[in-house]
C-alpha cells in the first residue's frame, strides 16, 4: 500500500474524481491526504467535504502563505475539529516571489503553529527560500510538540537532519524523477528512510514519464519506484516504511 500524503484534489480538472481515485487504487495508492490550503476558504471546505464523504481520503486545513493577504486563519479554523482533518497546513513562508506580504506570512505562520498546538495536530510546512526563518519560528513557538512534515522537499540531507531534530519528517515529490535532479537524488540517498514520506502535490510536478501532464495520486507509484532505485532496495520496502511513517504522523 502507498499513501499520497499531499494532493490538491480540488485543483484536478482533467478527469473526474471517481476516476482519479480508481486509477490510484489500481496501482496501490489506497489513502490520500487532501490539502485544504490552495485556494483560501473554498479549498478547505472542499477538502473537509471530500474527507467526510470518502473513507480513504483525509484532510488538512490551513491557509497557504500565498494567500496571507486575503484569507484569515479564523475563517477556516472551525473546520479543523473534524476527526478526518489530521493536520494543519500547508503553512509556512514563501519568499521566492512576493505574492503576499512577508510580514503577513510570518503572522499567519505563527497563528497556524498556535492552532496546531491547540488541536494537537501536526503541521504541513511550505518553505521556499525561507529556510532559516522557518526554522527560527518553529523553534520560537516550540512546534516540536506537534511536529509535522516539510512537504515538497528539495534540500540537503543536512537540512533534513535539522528538521528531524525538530520532530519533522520530509516528503518527496516527482522532482526526484527529473533528469536534472542529480544532486537531490544524492541527498535523498543519505536521509533515513524512517523520516521520508511520499506525495504528488498534484496537479503539480508530475514525475517522469508524465512530465507536462497533471500529476495525480496514482503517480506516487512512480515516485516510490524511483526512491527504491535510489536506495537500492525493493519497492515493497519503500511502500511499507513510507506508509508506516505517514500512519505514525497522521494516523492514516
Amino acid at each position: 500500500m502507498l499513501i499520497d500524503t499531499h494532493c490538491h484534489l480540488d485543483l484536478l480538472e482533467h478527469k473526474p474524481l471517481d476516476q482519479v481515485l480508481h486509477d490510484a487504487s489500481e496501482v496501490g495508492v489506497k489513502k490520500l491526504l487532501c490539502i485544504g490550503a490552495s485556494n483560501g476558504v473554498e479549498s478547505c471546505e472542499i477538502a473537509n467535504k471530500l474527507s467526510t464523504e470518502n473513507e480513504n481520503i483525509w484532510a488538512s486545513i490551513g491557509v497557504h502563505p500565498h494567500d496571507a493577504d486575503k484569507t484569515k486563519l479564523e475563517e477556516v479554523a472551525n473546520l479543523a475539529s473534524n476527526e478526518k482533518v489530521v493536520a494543519i497546513g500547508e503553512a509556512g513562508l514563501d519568499f521566492f516571489r512576493e505574492w503576499s506580504d512577508f510580514d503577513e506570512q510570518r503572522k499567519l505562520f505563527k497563528e497556524s503553529i498556535t492552532l496546531a498546538k491547540e488541536l494537537n495536530k501536526p503541521l504541513i510546512i511550505h518553505c521556499r527560500d525561507a529556510e532559516e526563518e522557518t526554522i527560527k519560528i518553529l523553534k520560537e513557538l516550540d512546534a516540536k510538540k506537534v511536529g509535522g512534515v516539510f512537504h515538497c522537499f528539495g534540500k540537503s540531507a543536512d537540512f533534513a537532519t535539522e528538521v528531524g531534530e525538530l520532530n519533522f519528517k520530509i516528503s518527496l515529490t516527482g522532482i526526484i524523477t527529473f533528469k536534472s535532479a542529480h544532486t537531490l537524488r544524492e541527498e535523498v540517498a543519505k536521509i533515513p528512510l524512517e523520516q521520508i514520506m511520499l506525495e504528488t502535490d498534484c496537479p503539480y510536478m508530475a514525475p517522469e514519464p508524465y512530465r507536462g501532464k497533471p500529476a495525480e495520486p496514482m503517480h506516487v507509484l512512480n515516485i516510490a519506484q524511483k526512491l527504491a532505485d535510489i536506495r537500492e532496495t525493493s519497492l515493497e520496502n519503500i511502500a511499507e516504511q513510507t506508509s508506516k511513517n505517514a500512519f505514525e504522523l497522521f494516523g492514516i
